[in-house]
């Protein structure tokens, strides 16, 4: 293996190293915030849990953002907003992504991906359930 090899070889795995942990710490807290917010809401079947977890997601990504824009901070971004925001809701990479075709302008793509996410996420999700029904 070649020194650069080598050196990328060491560099990926760190990238992959704060993504996981990142991406447990948001897994965890996604859980435990979804269920203790939920455990309010007993005689509810609203999903208050996800719903709650969604929002403080994408506020806790567009903070991160808007800090990290200030500061060339590549392996705290790779942690914090990979990691830990993307474990505790892949929801506010949407939002963000969403925002940022927005901004720039780009109405065509912004609605095709905000309507092509929530659609073909629920025919995705719809799919499977019914062929496992008729199983």
């Amino acid at each position: 293996m070649s020194d650069n090899s080598y050196l990328n070889f060491i560099i990926m795995l760190k990238a992959f190293t704060l993504v996981g942990i990142g991406g447990a710490i948001g897994s965890i807290g996604r859980y435990l915030a979804s269920q203790y917010i939920q455990s309010r809401f007993v005689s509810s079947g609203f999903p208050y849990g996800t719903l709650i977890v969604n929002i403080t997601g994408c506020f806790l990504i567009g903070l991160i953002f808007a800090i990290a824009g200030k500061a060339d901070i590549q392996e705290w971004r790779l942690f914090l907003i990979t990691g830990i925001c993307g474990g505790y809701t892949t929801f506010s990479a949407f939002s963000y992504e969403s925002l940022g075709l927005l901004r720039s302008g780009d109405i065509l793509h912004f609605c095709t991906y905000v309507a092509g996410s929530v659609i073909l996420g629920l025919i995705a999700t719809l799919i499977p359930i019914i062929v496992m029904e008729k199983i």
